[in-house]
C-alpha cells in the first residue's frame, strides 16, 4: 500500500507534467503524432536524474548536481537555486544576474508565495544579456519556506509561472521525503541505540560467574570463555551502522551459545544449519542474538530442565529465510502479541531483550510484510521465523 507522501509526491509529479509537456513544441510535423509519449517519457527520465541529489536534502552539493536536469525541465535561460544563505547554485547563462538571486529570493522568504522580477529590478547593463524577467517560487519542507527557485528567460509568461511552480512542487516533494529519510534513519539509529543499552545485565552478570568459575578449575577453559565473551560484546557494542553481514550476525550468536553453553552444560543443546550462500546478505545489526536469548529464556531456563535450540538459515532465492526454534514450554498467543507489541520497550521483562525491537526495525527498514512471525502454544514450543531480502544497503 502507498502511504500518503507516495501520493501526495505522484499527484505534484502529474501535474507538472502537463504544464512542462505542454511547454513543449514539436521540433517537426512528422514527430507530432509521437510527441506526447516522447515529451512524457523525456520529462519522466530528467525528473529520475534530479530526483536521486534532491532526496540528500538542499545543500551546495545537492542543488549542483540537479539544477542542470532542473533547467532542462523549465526550458528556460538559467536558474538559480538559493536557501536562506545565498546561491547553492546557478545554471546557464546570464551569469551577470547571478549576485542579484538572493536579493530576488528574499521576497519569496517572506512571502511563502511566488514572486516575478521584471522591468528595473532586473535590467541589466550587460551587452547582449537576454533576461527581462524571472520567475521566484519558494522551496518548502513541512510548510517552512526553506530555499527558492529561480527561473531566468527572456520572457516571464503566466505559463512559465505555473511551470516554475509545479516544478518548485515536486523538489519541495523531494525535500519533504529527504526530510522523512533523515527522521527514519535517527529513529533507526536510536532504536539502535537501545537494543545495545538493553543487553541484559543478568546474561554480563551470569557469564563473568560462569568463567570465574573455570579460573581456577580449568584456566584454558576460562581463557577460552572470556575470549568469546569479548568478542560477543565487541560486536554488540561496535558503532559500526545499522547494518553487518549475515555471517557477522552468526558469530555473535555461535559466541553467545557457547557462553549460554558452559553456564547451563549438557542441559542445553542447540544446532545452527546456515547456507553458505547466503553468509554475505545484510542483515539489521542485532537482528538474530535477541531470538536466541528469546529461546533459551523460554525453553531452558523457564523449564528448569534440558532443551535445545534449533537456528536455521535457508537460501529463498531473493531472500534469506531464517528461523529460532525451541523445545520449550512455548507460551499463549496473547502473551506472544504482548513481545511483539508496537512500543520495543514493552516485553523486556518477558522477552529479555525485547522481540519487540528487532520486529519493529524490520517492518521500518524492509516494509510491514517483513516482521517477526511468532509460531507457538502451550506446551508446543516457540518457533520464530523472518524474512530478509538480498537487497544491497545504503
Amino acid at each position: 500500500m502507498w502511504s500518503t507522501s507516495a501520493w501526495v509526491l505522484l499527484c505534484a509529479l502529474s501535474t507538472f507534467l502537463g504544464f512542462v509537456i505542454s511547454r513543449r513544441r514539436p521540433a517537426s510535423p512528422r514527430h507530432l503524432a509521437g510527441l506526447p509519449d516522447e515529451a512524457t517519457f523525456a520529462t519522466l527520465h530528467i525528473a529520475a536524474l534530479a530526483a536521486p541529489s534532491l532526496r540528500a536534502g538542499l545543500t551546495r552539493d545537492s542543488a549542483r548536481k540537479a539544477i542542470r536536469h532542473l533547467r532542462t525541465l523549465l526550458g528556460v535561460s538559467a536558474i538559480a537555486v538559493t536557501d536562506a544563505d545565498g546561491v547553492l547554485a546557478w545554471d546557464g547563462a546570464a551569469g551577470c544576474h547571478r549576485d542579484h538571486a538572493p536579493e530576488h529570493a528574499r521576497t519569496v522568504f517572506s512571502s511563502g508565495r511566488p514572486y516575478v522580477v521584471a522591468g528595473e529590478a532586473i535590467a541589466c547593463d550587460t551587452p547582449g544579456c537576454v533576461i527581462r524577467g524571472a520567475a521566484v517560487v519558494p522551496l518548502t519542507v513541512d510548510g517552512r519556506v526553506v530555499g527558492a527557485l529561480a527561473a531566468y528567460d527572456a520572457e516571464v509568461s503566466a505559463g512559465l509561472v505555473r511551470t516554475v511552480t509545479e516544478v518548485a512542487r515536486w523538489v519541495s516533494g523531494q525535500l519533504e521525503l529527504a526530510e522523512l529519510d533523515s527522521s527514519r534513519r535517527r529513529a533507526m539509529e536510536a532504536e539502535t541505540r537501545a537494543l545495545r543499552a538493553q543487553i541484559s545485565p543478568h546474561f554480563v552478570y551470569n557469564s563473568l560467574t560462569t568463567i570465574a568459575s573455570f579460573v581456577r578449575t580449568d584456566p584454558e577453559r576460562a581463557r577460552e570463555l572470556l575470549m568469546d565473551f569479548a568478542d560477543f560484546t565487541r560486536h554488540a557494542l561496535r558503532r559500526g551502522g545499522d547494518f553487518t553481514t549475515l555471517a557477522d550476525e552468526l558469530r555473535c550468536v555461535d559466541r553467545y551459545l557457547l557462553l549460554e553453553r558452559a553456564r547451563f552444560g549438557e542441559r542445553l543443546r542447540f544446532t545452527v544449519r546456515v547456507a553458505p550462500e547466503v553468509l554475505p546478505v545484510p542483515v539489521p545489526f542485532l537482528c538474530l542474538q535477541p531470538l536466541v536469548e528469546n529461546a533459551i529464556k523460554h525453553g531452558i531456563a523457564a523449564t528448569g530442565g534440558s532443551g535445545e535450540v534449533r537456528v536455521v538459515v535457508r537460501d529463498a532465492g531473493p531472500e534469506a529465510h531464517i528461523s529460532v526454534e525451541d523445545d520449550g514450554l512455548g507460551m499463549d498467543p496473547g502473551r506472544a502479541r504482548r513481545l511483539l507489541d508496537d512500543d520495543p520497550g514493552q516485553g523486556r521483562d518477558e522477552g529479555g531483550i525485547g522481540l519487540a525491537n528487532v520486529d519493529v526495525r524490520l517492518r521500518q527498514i524492509y516494509g510491514e510484510g517483513y516482521g517477526l512471525v511468532v509460531e507457538t502454544a502451550l506446551g508446543a514450543g516457540t518457533k520464530i521465523r523472518l524474512r530478509v531480502p538480498k537487497l544491497p544497503t545504503r
